[in-house]
């Protein structure tokens, strides 16, 4: 059976700052569906009614290009928690989803929510409409052994100068749809 709230609670918060790994879900009018996972130490509850996550360059830029697409319905955006772990819990947060980028205003103040990672990109932030959760009892029990650091490691290793040129050119998605370059190369850590 599901519930709903209208703001994340405290033990929301607490379910949250448990998991290692979160999916981030979104669709413009037409195009594919994105569904991405996310891991790190990346995720922050900066209010109950509103999120963020840091964002790392990839293998593309879907969540970007779906939440400022002019087709789409207003940057909606889902993110999933599971509890791999007792008590069986998933827990997903409907909202509507803002790119900051280190060139936009803001970008310092909601940086310092963060330690900056290599090859950080940009900042989304989500304002919460609806907090669900379920059950999540036919979710196996897994155990975390470690992050993988092979993102983190290889953008340490890319000289600024050449991630800056190849994210300038990466301004389209799988589908077409524009995105907006990150400006600044982050070396984090």
């Amino acid at each position: 059976m599901a519930d709903f709230f209208s703001a994340l609670e405290p033990k929301h918060v607490a379910m949250i700052e448990k998991q290692p790994v979160f999916f981030v879900a979104t669709a413009a009018s037409d195009g594919r569906i994105n569904l991405s996972p996310k891991g790190y130490d990346a995720f922050r509850v900066l209010e109950p009614g509103k999120v963020a996550y840091l964002d790392l360059g990839g293998s593309g830029n879907e969540t970007h290009a779906h939440l400022v697409a002019p087709q789409h319905d207003q940057g909606r955006i889902t993110i999933m928690f599971c509890n791999f772990d007792r008590p069986a819990l998933i827990l997903r947060i409907y909202g509507r989803g803002t790119p900051v980028l280190p060139q936009d205003d803001g970008w310092e103040e909601l940086a310092a929510h963060f330690t900056l990672m290599p090859g950080t990109r940009q900042i989304f932030v989500i304002d919460i409409e609806s907090v669900q959760t379920s059950c999540g009892w036919g979710v196996p029990f897994m155990s975390m052994e470690g992050e993988r650091e092979t993102l983190k490691k290889a953008h340490r290793q890319t000289d600024p100068a050449e991630w800056e040129a190849k994210t300038a050119r990466r301004t389209v998605s799988i589908d077409g749809l524009k995105t907006r370059a990150s400006a600044r190369y982050i070396a984090g850590e």
